[in-house]
């Protein structure tokens, strides 16, 4: 086959809705594995390793419907084993940070690596300079230092000297999003219960896309709520974080009923 007899048969199997672009293709290795968030923080010399977490992103229950931009995530993931962590740190992360300083062009900030966590060990997926959405939620929830002097430290180069710790807890929150998600959905729909849901002991809910109106809160995005629970197990946190869910009143929101289910599977497997 020709390289333009080619092109012609790709532009026909994608239907040419990506114009003169669908006429090249990129082949890459399939990973088969469990997908985790890595975060460290770097001060342009200097590398500390933060908590990790999973997050959910297919849109319904058993990982099933399109991609998201998460539906929920838990910390710790268990899949991320302290000699696991030390070999991403190793192998991934500290090269990287290294390879940038020695360029001129060292990183300062929050390092996200998305791992996939295959056979063969972990490999990187994407980088992002951001905390993301919605493992944040969970992080903080866990973090026992103050997170500002610990990015100040990363502006300052004192990294190895700041105070990160964490409490020995599990994190998990639940997405709550507008009915439709991620296709279209409907906005200004009213949100009520969440005083009483919030009111729950170990219970944070962050608010993502809505709006306060006359005393009343308005859904206005895709992903409006992340309602987050911490307890001594997985199991504890979603138990939490679902009854804070059940006393939110919104008919034209959803969420997935599952979040968290690999690491609850781990802890029965582990009892």
């Amino acid at each position: 086959m020709t390289l333009a007899e080619a092109e012609t048969a790709i532009d026909s199997i994608l239907g040419g809705r990506f114009g003169h672009a669908g006429a090249e293709v990129v082949i890459e290795e399939f990973l088969e594995g469990e997908e985790a968030s890595f975060f460290a923080l770097c001060d342009g010399t200097h590398v500390r390793a933060l908590v990790a977490a999973q997050d959910h992103k297919r849109v319904f229950d058993n990982d099933e419907g399109p991609n998201t931009g998460g539906m929920g995530a838990y910390s710790p993931a268990p899949v991320m084993t302290p000699e696991l962590t030390a070999r991403v740190m190793k192998e991934i992360v500290e090269p990287t940070v290294r390879a940038m300083r020695d360029k001129g062009m060292p990183y300062k900030g929050v390092l996200y690596a998305g791992l996939m966590i295959a056979k063969s060990g972990p490999q990187l997926i994407e980088y992002n300079a951001r905390f993301g959405d919605p493992e944040t939620q969970v992080l903080m929830m866990r973090l026992a230092s103050d997170v500002v002097p610990m990015l100040m430290a990363c502006h300052d180069g004192t990294l190895d000297r700041a105070d990160i710790r964490w409490k020995d807890e599990v994190a998990l929150t639940v997405v709550m999003a507008a009915a439709g998600y991620p296709g279209d959905y409907r906005k200004n729909t009213e949100i009520k219960g969440l005083a009483g849901a919030a009111a729950l002991d170990h219970v944070q809910i962050f608010h993502a896309g809505t709006k306060a109106e006359g005393g009343h809160i308005y859904a206005t995005g895709g992903r409006v709520l992340n309602v987050t629970a911490t307890g001594a197990t997985t199991a504890e946190a979603q138990a939490r974080a679902y009854e804070a869910v059940a006393k939110i009143d919104w008919p034209e929101g959803f969420c997935r009923r599952d979040i968290g289910y690999r690491a609850i599977e781990r802890e029965k497997q582990g009892a």
